[in-house]
């Protein structure tokens, strides 16, 4: 005889697209690094909805601050500005190298943005109408429109999809001398995710992002940044290019910055701006009330509880924890990344600990296909990650591996 959940799930899998493969479980409500289902069973979280909760589950300051913004106002279009799109949008350029924001609802939107940005401002402004070729890296990833699946160098997420938008290169990640062969007059932008997160947790090297802004700056082109992974406090500043000292023209952002909410966003320089007029660009639901609370929210706690310091501290202790077990378990090799995005490269094996992991009532996910990938809410405190070393050997032990 089936049980709720089964038939919740049955139906789940009859309705939804096929683009998706829900893992058998149905969440029903969560609390800080702890998500429970509709069985009553609890799961340490370190996925985070992709890097996406950045303060946990039912943090109660997002959540008494949301349940007000509704009583309130919702909506109204960008016909007309509201108090928190202006405060955040405040926020974001104080605390940032930019002058101004585009708000919209996701990191694909945010990029799709700043391609279009770049492009228009080389175009209208700069009256280099030559430079439209974007560079992009591969196994990079950007968002799943045409034309953030475009300058994703993963053929994966291409197939099927042809004709790709034009005017999109991808040269190999970390290589300086790739890039400077490359550099010419036709380059309009050059676009980079300080650590490529799809890609494995593969971090820029400090020197090839140094290159890049040398280069940008030689060839009259824009430096982006794909911080939507990144940013808001994930590895341990706010923005990931205030660790490496390098400046973007443009960036975008997204995952951790609604907290939950969708909401993206593109920033940049006042002169880089010049590239758009009224009607150049649009969001209807971008930087609605609802969303533009959850975003200055997320910055506030951040600031409040100093995240940023537990980002670190908690990602060195996870670190140190993952490169021990390295140390004992074949499967697993190579530690990498910066704060609370770590990942450990464990080959074909990755998909299997995962769900092992999972078992054992941990929520981990793989990236690049090989590697198992940490991305916990920023609130995590020293038990937590103790307990999901703990569970994670359990999970190795469970594999003999």
């Amino acid at each position: 005889m089936s049980t709720p959940k089964d038939d919740l799930i049955a139906t789940g899998r009859r309705t939804i697209s096929p683009n998706y493969a829900p893992a058998p479980i149905v969440f029903e409500r969560g609390q800080g690094v702890w998500l429970t289902d509709s069985e009553g069973n609890r799961y340490l979280d370190f996925v985070a909805g992709i890097a996406v909760c950045s303060l946990g589950h039912g943090h109660p300051q997002l959540s008494a601050a949301l349940s007000a913004q509704a009583e309130k106002l919702l909506h109204v279009s960008n016909m007309y500005f509201t108090k928190p799109q202006i405060e955040l949008m405040e926020h974001l350029t104080d605390r940032s190298f930019a002058d101004r924001v585009f708000l919209c609802n996701s990191g694909t939107e945010a990029n799709e943005a700043a391609f279009k940005l770049a492009r228009r401002y080389q175009s209208r402004v700069a009256d280099r109408s030559n430079k439209s070729t974007i560079l992009s890296m591969k196994s990079s990833f950007h968002g799943r429109t045409l034309a953030s699946i475009t300058a994703t160098g993963q053929p994966k997420y291409h197939d099927g999809f042809a004709p790709l938008a034009p005017g999109f290169e991808y040269l190999q990640f970390n290589d300086i001398d790739a890039v400077e062969r490359r550099m010419d007059d036709d380059v309009a932008a050059i676009v980079v995710e300080p650590i490529q997160g799809e890609g494995g947790i593969r971090p820029a090297s400090e020197e090839f992002l140094h290159t890049l802004r040398q280069l940008c700056d030689q060839f009259d082109a824009l430096l982006i940044y794909d911080e939507v992974q990144t940013g808001v406090g994930r590895t341990g500043s706010l923005f990931a290019y205030e660790h490496f000292g390098v400046k973007p023209d443009i960036m975008t952002l997204a995952k951790g910055l609604g907290g939950g909410v969708p909401l993206g966003a593109t920033l940049a320089t006042e002169e880089v701006w010049k590239g758009w007029k009224r009607g150049s660009h649009a969001s209807t639901f971008g930087g609605n009330p609802l969303a533009s609370c959850a975003g200055q929210i997320v910055l506030n706690v951040i600031e409040e509880q100093d995240l940023l310091t537990n980002a670190k501290q908690r990602g060195e202790q996870l670190r140190r924890g993952l490169q021990e077990l390295t140390e004992e378990f074949d499967a697993l090799k190579e530690v990498r990344g910066v704060g609370l995005m770590l990942g450990v490269e464990c080959g074909a094996q990755a998909k299997t600990i995962a769900k092992s992991a999972r078992q054992q009532g941990l929520l981990i996910n793989t990236a690049g296909g090989d590697t198992l990938r940490f991305v916990p809410p920023l609130i995590i405190d020293e038990s937590d990650v103790a307990e999901a070393l703990q569970r994670l050997r359990a999970a190795l032990d469970e594999l003999n591996l």
